[in-house]
């Protein structure tokens, strides 16, 4: 049992974290396109290289699979709401153009799951659990409700720059 000063310091940081999770959580999109992308399955042609995430809110009102690579293109905040669970799947990567990671947040309702030998980008906010299955990689941060699990993964703070978090929308 933790008490003192370190009870302190986590009460608060699980405070900062629910408060960044229901802002995420709260942004509205009045862009259509945005809403339920692809279904849910994103690369190819719903975020993949021939046609690029922007920067923007996305809202899935169920679970979210990255296929294939996805990529988001331009300096800009990207939210990406999902209701359900976020799959990774195992050796595909997020790519930036333009983008940085500490401008992509992950709002996850359900868990998440970086597959085998999978890169992502972006700051995850995981109500439930977060895994990362074995040489996956994370350039960003992870502030989870429950558990963050790594199998021989890496997770890297993104380098600082000029930064526009969710205050910026």
């Amino acid at each position: 049992s933790y008490g003192g000063e370190i009870a302190t310091v986590l009460t608060t940081a699980v405070g900062a974290m629910e408060t960044a999770y229901t802002d995420a959580a709260g942004r509205s999109t009045t862009d259509a396109d945005t809403l339920n992308l692809g279904g849910g399955i994103l690369g190819g042609e719903f975020g993949g290289p021939t046609k690029p995430l922007t920067p923007g809110v996305y809202t899935f009102g169920s679970d979210v699979y990255l296929n294939s690579d996805v990529q988001f293109s331009g300096d800009g905040v990207y939210i990406i709401q999902i209701t359900g669970n976020l799959i990774q799947a195992a050796h595909k990567n997020v790519i930036l153009d333009g983008a940085k990671s500490e401008n992509i947040f992950w709002q996850v309702a359900g868990h998440v799951e970086v597959g085998v030998g999978a890169k992502m980008e972006g700051i995850i906010l995981a109500k439930t659990k977060v895994d990362f299955k074995t040489n996956s990689s994370l350039n960003g941060r992870v502030l989870t409700q429950t558990a963050c699990n790594l199998q021989s993964a890496t997770i890297t703070e993104p380098v600082p720059t000029a930064r526009r978090g969710l205050r910026s929308m």
